[in-house]
C-alpha cells in the first residue's frame, strides 16, 4: 500500500513540473486568431442594425398607441396635437384613456431624436409616422435613411 502512495506522489510531482511547450502555445494563439478573423467581421456593424431594428419596433408601438387613441376618440391626433396627445390629454379628446397611451414620455428613436408625425398623411394614409434615422435629418442613405411606419 505504501508503495502505491509513493508512486502516486511521484506522478503528481512530474505532472506539476510539466507545462505547455512554445509550439503548443503558438498553435492555440493561431487558432484563436483564425476564429477572431472569422467572427469579428460578422459582429462589427451589428450595433447600427440593432438601432434601426429598435427604431422600427418603436414606430410600431407608437402606431399601435395611435390606433388605440383613434378607437377611443374616433380620430387620430392632429399634426398640431402631435404625439404629445398620446401622453397628455388634448382638449378635444373626450374619451382619452386615463394615464395616457404611452408610458415614459415623448417617444424617441434609437438615436435619441423625436419621432415625426403628420396627420393626415401622404398618399391617403391617415397619418405618417417616421424617424429621420441616424443623422436626424430628412433623407439620407444607409443608417441615415428615414424609417417610415408602413400601415
Amino acid at each position: 500500500m505504501k508503495k502505491s502512495i509513493n508512486n502516486g506522489r511521484r506522478a503528481m510531482q512530474r505532472g506539476a513540473q510539466q507545462g505547455f511547450t512554445l509550439i503548443e502555445v503558438m498553435v492555440v494563439v493561431v487558432i484563436l486568431g483564425i476564429l477572431a478573423a472569422l467572427i469579428v467581421p460578422n459582429v462589427m456593424g451589428r450595433g447600427e442594425k440593432a438601432k434601426v431594428d429598435t427604431s422600427k419596433i418603436t414606430l410600431a408601438n407608437v402606431a399601435s398607441a395611435l390606433d388605440q387613441y383613434k378607437l377611443d376618440n374616433n380620430k387620430y391626433p392632429t399634426t398640431q396635437e402631435g404625439l404629445d396627445a398620446l401622453i397628455n390629454q388634448p382638449a378635444g379628446a373626450k374619451n382619452w384613456m386615463a394615464g395616457g397611451y404611452l408610458k415614459g414620455g415623448a417617444p424617441k428613436d434609437s438615436w435619441d431624436n423625436d419621432l415625426q408625425y403628420v396627420a393626415p398623411g401622404s398618399e391617403g394614409r391617415p397619418y405618417d409616422l417616421y424617424s429621420f434615422g441616424a443623422d436626424g435629418k430628412e433623407g439620407g442613405e444607409g443608417n441615415d435613411a428615414d424609417l417610415y411606419f408602413e400601415k
